[in-house]
């Protein structure tokens, strides 16, 4: 996993698009994220003080993670799962840790919260 994967989708937002505020983030949350280059499918997962952001796509079938609902964060917020097949995945790195998601893992985006409290694609 280099980090960068996310960049190939067709609709990756430009460094220092805006996301939300990161004070929305409580545990797990699907935002689309729309800028010139369309929709594009995140998903961000509060983990302790720190907000961690997904491609929302299983790399199964590419369906979104929360394809048949909401319910995507497991009870001790560790995992995220996949609604669709099952998969699970570790909320932290993306890492599959359980069910087809073993052997593979979410696409990270880099996200940073600027000075205003806002979280945006790319590093600080």
């Amino acid at each position: 996993m280099d980090g960068e994967a996310w960049r190939a989708y067709a609709s990756a937002p430009p460094d220092g698009t805006p996301v939300i505020a990161a004070s929305e983030v409580e545990t797990v949350r699907s935002v689309p994220v729309v800028s010139p280059r369309g929709e594009f499918p995140l998903l961000l997962v509060r983990v302790g003080t720190a907000v961690a952001a997904y491609v929302n796509a299983c790399p199964h079938q590419y369906l979104p993670l929360d394809y048949r609902g909401p319910q995507i964060l497991s009870a001790d917020g560790a995992r995220l799962l996949c609604t669709s097949h099952g998969a699970q995945y570790d909320a932290a790195t993306g890492e599959g840790v359980a069910g087809v998601g073993l052997g593979c893992s979410l696409d990270p985006v880099p996200v940073h919260t600027d000075a205003d409290g806002l979280l945006r694609f790319g590093r600080a």
